[in-house]
């Protein structure tokens, strides 16, 4: 397949996607279509023992093995783009661009396909289920898909940049994401008689104040760290001291040590607030994705291969959203890198919206990506 048929190929594809989107583990028409594609382009399929998602591998040859990553996803959202293959699907949008990731890889594929006996080695092309549960990376790595992959490469639109445009860079790129639900146990009493009980209402004011000082006290006042409150439950009328009061907020950072002092910290600041209020504090802390960081080498690479393919090169903004492609990173070698897609509106904006213009570019990017990694490792 030339590259002007695999530009209409998936710009069609990528119109699909956009028409269908499916949540987090329920991407089971988007599956059944992708693996209806890489068939019908005789690329071999590969069993993935999950509910939803595919794989596939490109090569002929013994030697290295490197992966490409798109993420199959959508969210529950109310599209708003007035584009002719609005999502038919009422209350759900592909508005964070994985139907371009996903139209990308298979354009991807589809170029590596044309040149499979003359590859160094083989690429596993992974289409991943729940990357906004998030969570879906750390199930195709259970499946141990992955275990002999020896580099892994992703991308994510941007809608930050024009077409044409990469962002990337090595190093921490997006943050871990972490939360966590307090509750506060005190003595439940009349508000005018405050002395009978113990009130949280005065702690959870107390605890607030004082957790903000963990990213202006005690972590490097250059590093990217940020703890925020979003949420508090507490009384229910307005004569009485309530008895409980229950915070809930996120944790994001964009070191592992970081992430582990802030974790300590606050288990502190916690404890001992409620000691000193004569109350009790439980903590539920739910751990997310780990920080997104790009290895040196391979960005170098990437680099180096974007540039040839006329890219136009940024550094990548940081960010203190999160991404579930760092569990991969946790594992083995990997970059993620911005493409632009075109100023649009946020993603995860209803109004949200990529230039289907980026898709050939993207795929060719990452084809010869792919190729570039196998010849590395294979000499």
């Amino acid at each position: 397949m030339d590259e002007t048929t695999v530009k209409s190929y998936i710009e069609e594809v990528f119109a699909w996607l956009h028409a269908h989107p499916e949540l987090s583990y329920e991407e089971h028409e988007t599956t059944t279509k992708l693996k209806e594609l890489l068939s019908r382009n005789k690329i071999k399929l590969l069993e993935l023992p999950l509910p939803t998602g595919a794989a596939a591998e490109i090569g002929s040859q013994d030697g290295p093995l490197v992966a490409l990553r798109a993420d199959i996803d959508a969210l529950p959202i109310t599209e708003e783009t007035g584009l002719p293959y609005v999502s038919k699907i009422e209350g759900r949008m592909h508005a964070c661009g994985h139907d371009f990731h996903t139209a990308a890889v298979l354009g991807a594929a589809l170029l590596l396909k044309e040149k499979e006996s003359a590859l160094p080695g083989k690429v596993r092309i992974i289409f991943q289920p729940a990357e906004e549960a998030p969570g879906g990376a750390k199930k195709v790595l259970e499946t141990g898909i992955l275990d002999e992959v020896q580099a892994i490469f992703g991308i994510h639109t941007s809608p930050l940049f024009p077409v044409g445009t990469l962002g990337l860079s090595s190093g921490p790129v997006m943050a871990a994401v972490d939360r966590f639900v307090l509750r506060f146990q005190g003595t439940g009493t009349h508000a005018a008689h405050p002395d009978r009980g113990v009130d949280v209402i005065p702690l959870a004011a107390h605890f607030i104040s004082a957790l903000q000082t963990i990213v202006s006290r005690n972590s490097d006042p250059f590093a990217a760290n940020l703890v925020s409150i979003t949420r508090i439950t507490a009384g229910n009328t307005w004569n009485v001291l309530p008895e409980t009061a229950e915070l809930e907020g996120t944790v994001r950072s964009l070191t592992p040590e970081n992430r582990q002092l802030i974790k300590d910290r606050l288990y502190a600041l916690a404890q001992n607030e409620a000691e000193a209020f004569g109350a009790k504090v439980a903590i539920d802390w739910i751990q997310g994705p780990p920080p997104t960081i790009n290895d040196k080498a391979w960005t170098n690479l990437f680099l180096d291969i974007a540039r040839k393919q006329g890219f136009t090169l940024q550094e990548a903004p940081k960010s203190l959203g999160g991404e579930d492609f760092a569990y991969y990173q946790e594992k083995l070698p990997g970059v993620f890198a911005s493409i632009g897609t075109g100023l649009s509106a946020p993603n995860h904006n209803p109004k949200f919206k990529v230039d289907p213009a980026a898709l050939l570019p993207a795929a060719k990017l990452l084809a010869a990506l792919a190729e570039g990694a196998l010849r590395r490792l294979a000499k």
